[in-house]
């Protein structure tokens, strides 16, 4: 685990309200409302951008969100 894990807001929640049913998009406030008041989460986000993590909202995004920033990054 790397050591901005543990300064994350999530730590110690249930996981599953970071895993919504992708088809359902406000399934994932719950998630972006505790990363939206998280110290990393920044960090969060582009370690999930560079691992390429397929499921669940890191750093306040969901999957589709991430791959929208992956097609504009290389656009840019």
């Amino acid at each position: 685990m790397s050591s901005w894990n543990n300064l994350a807001a999530c730590r110690g929640l249930d996981i599953q309200i970071f895993f919504p049913d992708p088809a359902i998009d406000d399934e994932a406030d719950p998630a972006r409302s505790v990363c939206s008041d998280c110290a990393v989460q920044g960090v969060c986000l582009e370690a999930a951008i560079d691992r390429r993590e397929k499921n669940g909202v890191w750093g306040g995004c969901t999957e589709r969100e991430r791959r929208r920033i992956i097609r504009r990054r290389r656009s840019a």
